[in-house]
């Protein structure tokens, strides 16, 4: 009869401990895995969010630093001031090496 007690009673705490750590509605695993997840989202929507921050501060810019519109306009559009001149400086695409030519 002892026998019967001490396994019963060992057979519920295995039960026990396995519906802790497995059984409910969340499982320990459960838990630890939406952990890593929350983790995860949370390191992904910090970095959008320093990005969003960055191109409102690049659009902020564009919108009112002179300096800014200046430089853009001067990359991208070729454009110059009154009174300057531009040199562009650009390989021939049909060019010959010298060492073709020998």
């Amino acid at each position: 009869m002892a026998l019967l007690k001490r396994f019963a009673l060992a057979a519920f705490i295995g039960l026990a401990v396995y519906f802790a750590i497995l059984g409910g509605e969340y499982s320990s695993l459960d838990v630890k895995r939406i952990r890593k997840e929350h983790d995860e989202k949370s390191k992904s929507l910090m970095e959008i969010t320093r990005f969003n921050d960055s191109l409102r501060a690049w659009a902020d810019s564009v919108e009112s630093d002179s300096a800014t519109i200046e430089r853009l306009s001067r990359e991208r559009y070729g454009m110059i001031r009154v009174g300057e001149i531009i040199y562009r400086i650009a390989q021939p695409e049909d060019s010959i090496s010298i060492s073709e030519t020998h």
